[in-house]
């Protein structure tokens, strides 16, 4: 059985390298005719598929030649304005990088010594650096197109590429001033894509231009949500606030928090120092005085939403919080010992907090969570029949 096996072997050795010399021979006519030149690409990738062939420093050659001639054919098209696949143009860029990348990890494993100098190094790199620009325009290409997957690879391929051996002279973190926009754009790609991992793979590169330093922190902080981890979201929120407090993702979130867990002191330091930063913002009056609401500081709560309606009239959020400042006041006397002495105040506080609950139901009918309940309550204990009558009907 071993003699019939090794026969066949022997026969079938020379068939299989008359085949593959077959293919190389194709492939040598199509890229010299520039004809074809796809199925030279697949024909010399298939061989390269045998870990036989794997190291045949012949076939990795026609493969980049015929990318080459690819790349020169589809470039002569756009300079001349002929009609032309321009992503098929930036896909063979990315093409040439990745088998150029592959070729030159051969030939240094095929070299007799580290320090041997390698045939087709510099010649690679030389042609590989002079298109490079093409990898990060075919990125912003396809990010144009909305293909996030796809560009998020061209501006990895252009920042990883710095790493490959053939580049060893051009330290193109140092030297390519286009480096941080690409990783920019990397992470914003991962952004979209929702994908933490990619967020977060260039975000340190992308650090270096400061023009678009707010938004990668609110990458950043988006994909510790994605991951789950709160403590850094919170801590992403928080460095991003102190950079930027004016800018729109940080405030509300970072009082939304704190707020969910009750942690309402912390978020009125958030408010004061996003008032520091912007004494006019009606954003920060107003989550202020919510916040100082939560926090039993009626009086307070009462003098700002007062202010801000002096500036903007038709403030729903304010009429709500300065409504509620009279009312929680009245719910904490009726629940207090001091009930029985206290009821005119509690009637008191009660009308003052009717009109401005009134107005608020009047610019936000929809919100029945907020208004419904206290003007129940206050229709009630005011022996408001009618609107009482009204109100109940809705309730039930």
């Amino acid at each position: 059985m071993k003699k019939i096996f090794l026969l066949f072997v022997v026969l079938t050795l020379p068939s299989l390298l008359f085949a593959q010399k077959k293919q190389m021979a194709a492939a040598r006519d199509q890229i010299k005719t520039g004809k074809d030149l796809h199925i030279a690409e697949q024909s010399m990738r298939g061989l390269l598929k045998d870990s036989a062939n794997r190291d045949n420093i012949k076939i990795w050659l026609l493969l980049a030649q015929s990318l080459e001639r690819q790349y020169a054919k589809a470039n002569e098209k756009l300079y001349l304005k002929e009609k032309a696949d321009t992503a098929a143009f930036f896909a063979v860029t990315k093409r040439l990088y990745e088998t150029m990348s592959a070729f030159d990890s051969v030939e240094v494993r095929l070299s007799s010594s580290p320090d041997a100098s390698l045939k087709y190094r510099e010649r690679n790199a030389h042609f590989l650096h002079s298109i490079r620009p093409n990898l990060f325009n075919g990125g912003v290409f396809l990010m144009h197109k909305n293909d996030y997957a796809a560009a998020f690879t061209y501006f990895d391929t252009y920042i990883e590429s710095n790493h490959y051996p053939l580049f060893a002279k051009q330290d193109y973190v140092k030297n390519d001033a286009l480096m941080p926009h690409a990783a920019y754009w990397a992470t914003y790609c991962g952004y979209k894509l929702e994908k933490p991992d990619l967020i977060m793979k260039h975000i340190r590169l992308a650090e270096r231009d400061n023009s678009m330093l707010n938004f990668l922190r609110q990458y950043e902080a988006e994909a510790f949500l994605m991951r789950g981890d709160t403590l850094g979201y919170v801590e992403a929120l928080q460095r991003g606030f102190e950079e930027y407090p004016n800018f729109a993702f940080f405030f509300p979130r970072l009082v939304e928090y704190y707020s969910q867990h009750n942690l309402y002191p912390e978020a009125l330091v958030v408010c004061d120092k996003a008032l520091a930063a912007d004494s006019t913002s009606i954003l920060f009056q107003q989550t202020k005085a919510t916040v100082l609401l939560n926090l039993g500081r009626y009086d307070e709560c009462i003098d700002l939403s007062k202010q801000i309606l002096e500036v903007s009239p038709d403030n729903a959020y304010a009429y709500l919080n300065l409504g509620l400042a009279y009312f929680d006041q009245a719910i904490e006397f009726e629940r207090s010992s001091q009930r029985r002495t206290k009821r005119k105040n509690i009637t008191e506080l009660y009308k003052a907090a009717l009109p401005n609950l009134e107005r608020y139901r009047e610019l936000a009918p929809d919100a029945k969570d907020k208004w419904l309940a206290p003007l129940y309550t206050i229709y009630l204990n005011l022996n408001m029949g009618k609107e009482f009558d009204a109100i109940d009907k809705l309730k039930n």
